[in-house]
């Protein structure tokens, strides 16, 4: 039998020099650059590749990848250690190559993508040579993927797509998109839908404006597909398996997302902590308040339950090797993982008065980003459903209405085992 709570020592230094390194050398880009996926960007090129090389020669680089694709192979309890650092910074993500869009995009390239479409774009995403999108929300249809009205049709030796994209992250930075598109008309609504790439530059391609949210920087495409004309090749599966497609990369993406929110809450309980023993009001300091301490103790718990949910879920991924055999976990830590960010969030804020609800400070902004994290892969209620219908699997009902946790049945058959006592 195996159980333990402890990191393996040679993993703990790793996990030391992550910490240090995030703290020391990546957090201060937040501060000086803009946009983490504007890759061809001067200033990021000069700042950005230098620590993304420290992080290579370390052994470090996108450690979600196997081996064959340049990475360590890690599985997700590793990752979950890594990316609760990592996430403390917002280059965080690009400095150690496992950034979202692209981590997942990565991981279709791989496992669709021809030999041609691998060296075009697999690699220069592998290397952080270029970024990609991917482009499958729409504006009348949002989380709900049935509803899907971008087209692709058949023409020739050409797939024609039109449509628009909503919030199609990287847009206005992407080397290629990821295009989910209705392209089989009389087939059943799940089997409809196909995933194509479409590279940047296109004709017919056309970036409407960028979008953010909060204070953050507009890297959210609203796109549009003009007659957007791609070789048949660039298909990726079969017609018709764009969900399956898909699902390739959400599974994995979920549960990173949380991982990296666990950075973010955890210093917004930092600095809470801080707050509290350096504030005096009403002759007393705020961490002597009943009420503070409340918050606090309440924050410390949300957070411990939260993390404790996340390594298990990806301790049973390692286990099982298979995202659809812990989707109930997985949707558990997506709905969670936004009510966390918030509550700890909102509450740091508030400890800060006028100065924690300002520009000044990051607890609005992640307090926005809690409704982002509830959003972004589908809605909470969405995951709640699946927690729900997952759990219900398999029980049966009781045949009467006494079940048989029913007090006085099971009160009978305890004198029917023991006898009836004097």
């Amino acid at each position: 039998m195996t159980w333990s709570f402890e990191t393996d020592p040679d993993f703990q230094q790793e996990l030391d020099w992550i910490e240090a390194f995030v703290e020391q050398k990546v957090a201060p880009l937040d501060f000086l650059l803009a946009n983490p996926f504007d890759v061809k960007n001067r200033e990021n090129i000069r700042l950005v590749r230098p620590l993304q090389d420290e992080v290579r020669k370390r052994g470090l680089w996108a450690c979600h990848l196997g081996p064959e694709l340049g990475g360590a192979g890690y599985g997700q309890v590793k990752l979950a250690l890594m990316n609760e650092l990592i996430g403390a910074a917002k280059f965080g993500p690009i400095v150690f190559g496992n950034q979202a869009p692209d981590s997942g995009n990565a991981e279709i390239l791989a496992r669709f993508g021809t030999p041609d479409q691998k060296a075009r774009y697999l690699q220069p995403l592998l290397d952080g040579e270029i970024v990609s999108c991917f482009s499958m929300t729409e504006p009348q249809g949002g989380a709900d993927p049935l509803l899907i009205d971008t087209t692709a049709v058949r023409d020739g030796d050409h797939w024609v797509i039109n449509g628009e994209k909503w919030f199609s992250t990287n847009a206005s930075t992407a080397d290629f998109f990821i295009v989910m598109a209705k392209s089989e008309f009389d087939a059943k609504p799940h089997e409809s839908i196909s995933t194509l790439i479409v590279p940047g530059g296109t004709p017919g391609l056309e970036v409407l404006r960028d979008v953010g949210y909060g204070n953050s920087h507009p890297t959210h495409g609203y796109v549009r597909y003009t007659d957007v004309r791609v070789p048949l090749d660039h298909m990726l599966g079969a017609p018709g398996q764009g969900f399956v497609v898909a699902q390739t990369r959400l599974g994995g993406g979920r549960i990173h997302h949380a991982m990296r929110t666990i950075a973010k809450a955890r210093k917004a309980l930092e600095y809470m902590k801080r707050r509290a023993v350096s504030r005096t009001t009403k002759g007393s300091l705020l961490s002597q308040k009943q009420l503070v301490q409340e918050k606090i103790a309440q924050s410390w718990v949300q957070l411990e339950q939260f993390r404790l949910l996340v390594l298990q879920t990806a301790w049973k991924i390692d286990k099982h090797g298979d995202y659809f055999k812990v989707r109930k976990d997985i949707a558990a830590v997506k709905f969670t993982m936004p009510q966390v960010m918030h509550d700890i969030a909102g509450r740091a804020l508030h400890l800060h008065g006028s100065l924690g609800l300002s520009t000044e400070m990051p607890f609005a902004q992640w307090v926005i980003e809690s409704y982002y994290l509830g959003l972004a892969d589908g809605p909470t209620e969405v995951h709640e459903i699946t927690v729900a219908r997952e759990l219900l699997k398999g029980i049966e009902p009781d045949p009467t209405p006494f079940p048989d946790y029913h007090l006085p049945r099971r009160a009978e058959a305890a004198r029917a085992l023991y006898g009836a006592g004097e």
